[in-house]
Protein backbone atom coordinates (compact mmCIF):
# COMPACT_ATOMS: atom_id res chain seq x y z
CA UNK A 1 0.00 0.00 0.00
CA UNK A 2 1.52 3.83 -1.17
CA UNK A 3 3.03 5.27 1.96
CA UNK A 4 3.53 8.72 0.26
CA UNK A 5 0.89 11.45 1.65
CA UNK A 6 1.87 13.75 -1.11
CA UNK A 7 1.26 10.73 -4.27
CA UNK A 8 -1.84 9.53 -2.67
CA UNK A 9 -3.48 12.97 -2.34
CA UNK A 10 -2.78 13.51 -5.69
CA UNK A 11 -4.12 10.08 -6.54
CA UNK A 12 -7.14 10.09 -4.86
CA UNK A 13 -8.02 13.63 -5.61
CA UNK A 14 -7.98 12.77 -9.18
CA UNK A 15 -9.78 9.53 -8.77
CA UNK A 16 -12.84 11.93 -7.13
CA UNK A 17 -12.67 14.55 -9.86
CA UNK A 18 -13.24 12.10 -12.46
CA UNK A 19 -16.80 11.68 -10.50
CA UNK A 20 -18.55 15.54 -11.11
CA UNK A 21 -18.08 15.05 -15.34
CA UNK A 22 -18.93 10.92 -15.53
CA UNK A 23 -21.96 11.91 -13.27
CA UNK A 24 -22.82 14.92 -15.99
CA UNK A 25 -22.87 12.64 -18.57
CA UNK A 26 -25.31 9.99 -16.43
CA UNK A 27 -27.77 12.90 -16.09
CA UNK A 28 -28.38 13.86 -19.52
CA UNK A 29 -28.76 10.13 -20.08
CA UNK A 30 -31.66 10.64 -17.66
CA UNK A 31 -29.70 8.84 -14.93
CA UNK A 32 -31.30 9.94 -11.97
CA UNK A 33 -28.60 11.75 -9.10
CA UNK A 34 -29.79 9.44 -6.25
CA UNK A 35 -29.57 6.47 -8.92
CA UNK A 36 -26.17 7.18 -9.62
CA UNK A 37 -25.09 8.37 -6.06
CA UNK A 38 -26.36 4.77 -5.20
CA UNK A 39 -24.18 3.11 -8.26
CA UNK A 40 -21.13 4.70 -6.57
CA UNK A 41 -21.35 3.23 -2.98
CA UNK A 42 -22.86 -0.39 -4.63
CA UNK A 43 -19.97 -0.76 -6.88
CA UNK A 44 -17.53 0.28 -4.99
CA UNK A 45 -18.57 -1.95 -2.03
CA UNK A 46 -19.23 -4.94 -4.26
CA UNK A 47 -15.07 -4.45 -5.94
CA UNK A 48 -13.96 -4.31 -2.47
CA UNK A 49 -16.14 -6.44 -1.05
CA UNK A 50 -14.99 -9.41 -3.12
CA UNK A 51 -10.96 -8.17 -2.68
CA UNK A 52 -11.25 -8.18 0.50
CA UNK A 53 -12.79 -11.80 1.53
CA UNK A 54 -10.10 -13.17 -0.99
CA UNK A 55 -7.24 -11.71 1.02
CA UNK A 56 -8.40 -10.86 4.37
CA UNK A 57 -11.40 -13.00 5.57
CA UNK A 58 -14.59 -11.97 6.81
CA UNK A 59 -15.58 -8.18 8.25
CA UNK A 60 -15.06 -7.32 11.80
CA UNK A 61 -18.04 -6.41 13.22
CA UNK A 62 -17.67 -5.53 16.52
CA UNK A 63 -20.17 -2.40 18.11
CA UNK A 64 -17.31 0.71 17.38
CA UNK A 65 -16.73 -0.90 13.81
CA UNK A 66 -20.84 -0.73 13.39
CA UNK A 67 -20.56 3.08 14.91
CA UNK A 68 -18.09 3.84 12.68
CA UNK A 69 -19.79 2.33 9.19
CA UNK A 70 -23.26 4.21 9.59
CA UNK A 71 -21.98 7.65 10.72
CA UNK A 72 -19.52 7.67 8.26
CA UNK A 73 -21.82 5.95 5.45
CA UNK A 74 -24.49 9.17 6.35
CA UNK A 75 -22.05 11.80 6.65
CA UNK A 76 -19.25 10.89 4.56
CA UNK A 77 -21.24 9.60 1.37
CA UNK A 78 -25.12 9.15 1.53
CA UNK A 79 -25.51 13.36 2.26
CA UNK A 80 -22.67 14.45 0.01
CA UNK A 81 -22.96 12.46 -2.69
CA UNK A 82 -27.03 12.82 -3.38
CA UNK A 83 -26.01 16.71 -2.62
CA UNK A 84 -23.17 16.69 -5.53
CA UNK A 85 -25.45 14.89 -8.23
CA UNK A 86 -28.28 17.02 -7.78
CA UNK A 87 -25.96 19.80 -8.21
CA UNK A 88 -24.53 19.13 -10.92
CA UNK A 89 -27.05 20.14 -13.81
CA UNK A 90 -27.75 23.35 -12.07
CA UNK A 91 -24.08 24.31 -11.31
CA UNK A 92 -22.35 22.59 -13.81
CA UNK A 93 -19.80 19.70 -13.02
CA UNK A 94 -16.95 21.92 -12.49
CA UNK A 95 -18.61 24.07 -10.43
CA UNK A 96 -19.95 21.37 -8.34
CA UNK A 97 -16.35 20.12 -7.91
CA UNK A 98 -15.40 23.28 -7.11
CA UNK A 99 -17.01 23.47 -3.79
CA UNK A 100 -14.91 20.80 -2.21
CA UNK A 101 -12.00 23.42 -1.91
CA UNK A 102 -14.12 24.77 1.19
CA UNK A 103 -13.91 21.44 2.91
CA UNK A 104 -10.10 22.08 4.35
CA UNK A 105 -11.11 25.27 5.94
CA UNK A 106 -14.15 24.00 7.53
CA UNK A 107 -12.05 20.37 8.34
CA UNK A 108 -8.94 23.20 9.78
CA UNK A 109 -12.13 24.89 12.04
CA UNK A 110 -13.95 21.93 13.11
CA UNK A 111 -10.03 19.69 13.98
CA UNK A 112 -9.63 22.68 16.07
CA UNK A 113 -12.24 22.30 18.22
CA UNK A 114 -11.93 18.94 18.31
CA UNK A 115 -8.64 19.25 19.50
CA UNK A 116 -6.87 17.22 16.94
CA UNK A 117 -3.55 17.94 15.34
CA UNK A 118 -3.08 22.06 14.52
CA UNK A 119 -2.00 22.17 10.86
CA UNK A 120 1.42 24.09 10.29
CA UNK A 121 2.04 27.96 9.42
CA UNK A 122 2.60 26.63 5.95
CA UNK A 123 -0.90 24.59 5.73
CA UNK A 124 -2.54 27.43 6.76
CA UNK A 125 -1.36 29.58 4.11
CA UNK A 126 -2.06 26.46 1.64
CA UNK A 127 -5.53 26.88 3.11
CA UNK A 128 -6.33 30.36 2.96
CA UNK A 129 -5.17 30.52 -0.52
CA UNK A 130 -7.10 27.66 -1.43
CA UNK A 131 -10.25 29.30 -0.05
CA UNK A 132 -9.15 32.05 -2.25
CA UNK A 133 -9.43 30.27 -5.23
CA UNK A 134 -12.52 28.59 -4.70
CA UNK A 135 -13.91 32.36 -3.55
CA UNK A 136 -12.71 33.50 -7.23
CA UNK A 137 -14.12 30.68 -9.03
CA UNK A 138 -17.43 30.72 -7.50
CA UNK A 139 -17.83 34.70 -8.40
CA UNK A 140 -17.65 33.53 -11.59
CA UNK A 141 -21.57 31.68 -10.41
CA UNK A 142 -21.18 29.17 -12.98
CA UNK A 143 -20.87 28.47 -16.38
CA UNK A 144 -20.65 31.48 -19.18
CA UNK A 145 -24.41 31.89 -20.43
CA UNK A 146 -25.74 29.33 -17.38
CA UNK A 147 -25.69 31.86 -13.90
CA UNK A 148 -26.22 28.93 -11.12
CA UNK A 149 -29.20 29.65 -8.60
CA UNK A 150 -28.61 30.60 -5.34
CA UNK A 151 -30.53 28.07 -3.64
CA UNK A 152 -28.50 25.35 -5.55
CA UNK A 153 -24.93 27.44 -4.58
CA UNK A 154 -26.20 27.09 -1.15
CA UNK A 155 -26.79 23.32 -1.40
CA UNK A 156 -22.88 23.27 -3.36
CA UNK A 157 -21.31 24.30 0.03
CA UNK A 158 -23.55 21.99 2.22
CA UNK A 159 -21.41 19.56 0.09
CA UNK A 160 -18.04 20.37 1.65
CA UNK A 161 -19.38 20.86 5.30
CA UNK A 162 -20.85 17.59 5.60
CA UNK A 163 -17.12 16.12 3.88
CA UNK A 164 -15.03 18.09 6.91
CA UNK A 165 -17.51 16.54 9.85
CA UNK A 166 -17.32 13.66 8.42
CA UNK A 167 -13.00 14.13 8.07
CA UNK A 168 -13.09 14.87 11.72
CA UNK A 169 -15.39 12.48 12.83
CA UNK A 170 -13.22 9.56 11.30
CA UNK A 171 -10.01 10.99 12.79
CA UNK A 172 -11.95 10.82 16.33
CA UNK A 173 -13.11 7.16 15.96
CA UNK A 174 -11.20 5.41 13.76
CA UNK A 175 -10.68 2.13 15.28
CA UNK A 176 -7.45 0.60 16.29
CA UNK A 177 -5.31 -0.91 14.01
CA UNK A 178 -8.17 -1.07 11.31
CA UNK A 179 -7.94 -1.95 8.06
CA UNK A 180 -8.77 0.58 5.80
CA UNK A 181 -10.03 -1.67 3.58
CA UNK A 182 -13.06 -3.14 5.70
CA UNK A 183 -14.23 0.72 6.93
CA UNK A 184 -14.60 1.39 3.36
CA UNK A 185 -16.57 -0.98 2.34
CA UNK A 186 -18.69 -1.30 5.70
CA UNK A 187 -19.43 2.41 5.03
CA UNK A 188 -20.62 2.39 1.79
CA UNK A 189 -22.89 -0.42 2.66
CA UNK A 190 -24.60 1.75 4.93
CA UNK A 191 -24.46 4.62 2.19
CA UNK A 192 -25.59 1.80 -0.54
CA UNK A 193 -28.58 0.83 1.66
CA UNK A 194 -29.73 4.58 2.55
CA UNK A 195 -29.14 5.74 -1.14
CA UNK A 196 -31.52 3.06 -2.75
CA UNK A 197 -33.94 3.37 -0.39
CA UNK A 198 -34.37 7.12 -1.11
CA UNK A 199 -34.17 6.06 -4.77
CA UNK A 200 -36.79 3.55 -4.66
CA UNK A 201 -39.46 5.65 -2.86
CA UNK A 202 -38.63 8.59 -5.68
CA UNK A 203 -39.73 5.86 -8.38
CA UNK A 204 -35.94 6.32 -9.87
CA UNK A 205 -35.61 4.35 -12.33
CA UNK A 206 -32.33 1.89 -12.06
CA UNK A 207 -32.79 0.96 -15.84
CA UNK A 208 -31.17 3.88 -16.71
CA UNK A 209 -27.91 2.49 -16.06
CA UNK A 210 -28.38 0.77 -19.02
CA UNK A 211 -27.82 3.64 -21.03
CA UNK A 212 -24.59 4.66 -19.76
CA UNK A 213 -22.91 0.66 -19.52
CA UNK A 214 -19.20 2.40 -19.96
CA UNK A 215 -19.59 5.31 -17.79
CA UNK A 216 -21.14 3.36 -14.63
CA UNK A 217 -18.49 0.58 -14.56
CA UNK A 218 -15.61 3.61 -14.94
CA UNK A 219 -17.70 5.16 -11.98
CA UNK A 220 -17.52 1.92 -9.91
CA UNK A 221 -13.93 1.18 -10.68
CA UNK A 222 -12.94 4.68 -9.54
CA UNK A 223 -15.31 4.62 -7.03
CA UNK A 224 -13.30 1.36 -5.35
CA UNK A 225 -9.88 2.81 -6.15
CA UNK A 226 -10.09 6.27 -4.70
CA UNK A 227 -12.10 5.26 -1.29
CA UNK A 228 -9.38 2.66 -0.47
CA UNK A 229 -6.49 4.94 -1.06
CA UNK A 230 -8.83 7.55 0.46
CA UNK A 231 -9.26 5.71 3.88
CA UNK A 232 -5.45 4.80 3.78
CA UNK A 233 -4.60 8.68 3.11
CA UNK A 234 -6.43 9.41 6.12
CA UNK A 235 -4.74 6.58 8.14
CA UNK A 236 -1.29 8.11 7.70
CA UNK A 237 -2.40 11.48 7.63
CA UNK A 238 -5.28 13.16 9.11
CA UNK A 239 -8.13 14.66 8.68
CA UNK A 240 -6.55 18.13 7.40
CA UNK A 241 -4.56 16.73 4.77
CA UNK A 242 -7.43 14.16 3.54
CA UNK A 243 -9.60 17.39 2.98
CA UNK A 244 -7.13 18.46 0.52
CA UNK A 245 -8.60 15.68 -1.48
CA UNK A 246 -11.47 18.11 -2.73
CA UNK A 247 -8.96 20.62 -3.77
CA UNK A 248 -7.35 18.49 -6.47
CA UNK A 249 -10.61 17.00 -7.47
CA UNK A 250 -11.73 20.53 -7.76
CA UNK A 251 -9.42 21.20 -10.52
CA UNK A 252 -9.23 17.82 -12.28
CA UNK A 253 -13.39 18.39 -12.32
CA UNK A 254 -12.77 21.78 -14.37
CA UNK A 255 -10.06 20.73 -16.56
CA UNK A 256 -12.02 17.59 -17.51
CA UNK A 257 -15.10 19.76 -17.68
CA UNK A 258 -14.10 22.22 -20.16
CA UNK A 259 -12.21 19.70 -22.27
CA UNK A 260 -14.03 16.71 -22.49
CA UNK A 261 -17.82 17.92 -21.97
CA UNK A 262 -17.81 21.62 -23.67
CA UNK A 263 -18.30 23.44 -20.47
CA UNK A 264 -17.12 27.29 -20.39
CA UNK A 265 -16.05 29.43 -17.32
CA UNK A 266 -14.61 32.95 -17.21
CA UNK A 267 -11.32 34.04 -16.37
CA UNK A 268 -11.96 34.28 -13.57
CA UNK A 269 -12.49 30.73 -12.72
CA UNK A 270 -9.31 30.32 -14.49
CA UNK A 271 -7.47 32.52 -11.91
CA UNK A 272 -9.06 30.88 -9.18
CA UNK A 273 -8.06 27.14 -10.49
CA UNK A 274 -4.04 28.84 -10.47
CA UNK A 275 -4.54 29.65 -7.27
CA UNK A 276 -5.67 26.43 -6.01
CA UNK A 277 -2.91 24.73 -7.69
CA UNK A 278 -0.45 27.03 -6.10
CA UNK A 279 -2.54 26.35 -2.29
CA UNK A 280 -2.33 22.69 -2.82
CA UNK A 281 1.73 22.68 -4.00
CA UNK A 282 2.43 24.63 -0.54
CA UNK A 283 -0.20 22.10 1.57
CA UNK A 284 1.94 18.77 0.10
CA UNK A 285 5.25 20.71 0.68
CA UNK A 286 4.20 21.39 4.39
CA UNK A 287 2.99 17.92 5.09
CA UNK A 288 6.72 16.68 3.14
CA UNK A 289 8.35 18.65 5.82
CA UNK A 290 6.37 17.33 8.64
CA UNK A 291 6.98 13.53 8.18
CA UNK A 292 10.80 14.57 7.39
CA UNK A 293 11.56 15.97 10.79
CA UNK A 294 9.30 13.44 12.35
CA UNK A 295 11.71 10.51 10.50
Amino acid sequence: MLQSPGLLLLIVGSLLGVYFPLGRVAREAGVASLVWATLISIGAGAILLVWQVARRGPMPMTPQYLRYFAITGVVSYAIPNALIFAAIPHLGSGLTAMSFTLSPLMTVILSRLAGLRAPSLLEYCGIGLGFLGAMMVASGRGQVGQPAGWVWLLAGFCIPLSLAIGNVYRSLDWPADADPGWLAIGSHAVAAVILASAALLTDASFAALASVPWSAAAQALASAVMIVLFFQLQSIAGAVTVSQVGTVAAGVGILIGAALLGERYAGIVWAGVLVIAAALSLTILARTRELRRVA
